[in-house]
């Protein structure tokens, strides 16, 4: 094959086996395994459960992605592979089957952070990303607001981030609440299209004139959600599960979309992309596209499948980490579950160990 080398995305940090297989910005093929529907009874991620998953999945999911991009191993140039932030077993598992690819065929290795994944999973739909733009990332476990130049190259500066929990947590514990299942992202959005917005007034955090004008805070506005469901149970009543939907996703769309328009302006960028899983969501979608067509503001949003973890997002951080000349991990990669987001590749050490 001419041009870059074919890179293999794999990731594994939460509760989907992801791999994805990208040359020169161009998605050739993914595949995707799940093992959502065993954390379900549970209400959330078991983290046990998750790497044990990923071991049975990895190889069938490698397979498929190279079927589907009508390649086999022998055509893949490089591999890249998520080091952190994630469930510590699950990592171990992708990088430990990453390297194993690697050293098998022959070709470099690189570690990236899964927070920079999403944000090239931009890339893959609407090419590169302008330099400089600014970056809303939102799931289950982040919500930060960057500025990002040269997303290979260059430092990922943070403007603001969750001061308590991210969006897509507060989605999931009132979720909890209302008795809707998990994933509570999805099962509010689908809830909330029967629902009246107006219909309870929840608080948006962190939007006063005085505030910290890029962080985030959603613990108050689950806390007021829970209250309020509270107080309806207490006078012997179930709360209209439709209407507490709407306005817990109106209230948090609005938070978002609100402070990263305002982050856009203030800094003079004309491009706002929006990435994770909260992207995903309709309301947050719909939002951000009347705010930034209303600011003179360009948005951009990775299409659905690729919103959600995925293997495409991790080769396409290999991808643009390969043509820009990164040097590769070094044998002892390791992983970092709680690594905070400076740059795209990320190279952790295994710790010596004691003599």
């Amino acid at each position: 094959m001419t041009g870059s080398p074919v890179v293999l995305g794999i990731e594994s940090s939460c509760d989907e086996t992801g791999a994805g297989l990208v040359q020169d910005g161009r998605l050739l093929g993914q595949a995707l395994a799940s093992s959502m529907d065993e954390h379900a009874r549970f209400g959330g991620v078991v983290p046990e459960i998750a790497a044990r998953a990923h071991v049975h999945a990895m190889a069938p999911v490698v397979q498929e992605a190279l079927r589907q991009a009508g390649l086999t191993l022998a055509d893949v140039g490089a591999v890249a592979v998520t080091a952190g932030p994630g469930l510590s077993g699950a990592l171990q598992v992708g990088v430990a089957a990453a390297k194993g690819y690697a050293f098998s065929l022959g070709v470099p290795l690189y570690g990236v952070h899964h927070l920079a994944g999403h944000v090239a999973a931009a890339t893959l739909d609407g090419g590169p990303l302008p330099n400089p733009c600014v970056v809303l990332i939102v799931s289950g476990g982040h919500t930060s607001l960057l500025l990002v130049r040269d997303l290979a190259r260059d430092p990922i500066v943070h403007l603001g981030d969750t001061l308590d929990d991210a969006a897509g947590e507060c989605f999931d514990k009132v979720a909890r609440i209302l008795h809707l299942p998990y994933p509570g992202g999805p099962a509010i959005d689908r809830a909330a299209r029967e629902g009246d917005p107006k219909a309870v007034r929840f608080p948006r955090p962190l939007t006063g004139r005085d505030d910290a004008p890029y962080a985030f805070s959603f613990s108050g506005l689950k806390t007021a959600a829970a209250r309020w469901v509270e107080s309806h149970r207490a006078a012997g009543t179930e709360p209209n599960v439709a209407d507490a939907a709407a306005a817990l996703q109106e209230a948090i769309a609005d938070v978002l979309t609100r402070k990263a328009v305002r982050a856009c302006t203030d800094h003079g960028i004309s491009t706002l992309v929006v990435v994770g899983g909260v992207a995903a969501n309709s309301r947050v979608r719909a939002l951000a596209e009347r705010r930034c067509a209303s600011a003179g503001i360009t948005l951009r949003v990775p299409p659905l499948r690729l919103c959600t973890d995925n293997g495409a997002m991790v080769a396409a951080i290999g991808d643009l980490l390969v043509r820009a000349g990164a040097e590769p991990a070094p044998a002892g990669l390791s992983i970092d579950p709680s690594a905070p987001l400076e740059f795209a590749a990320l190279t952790p050490l295994a710790a010596p160990r004691a003599a």
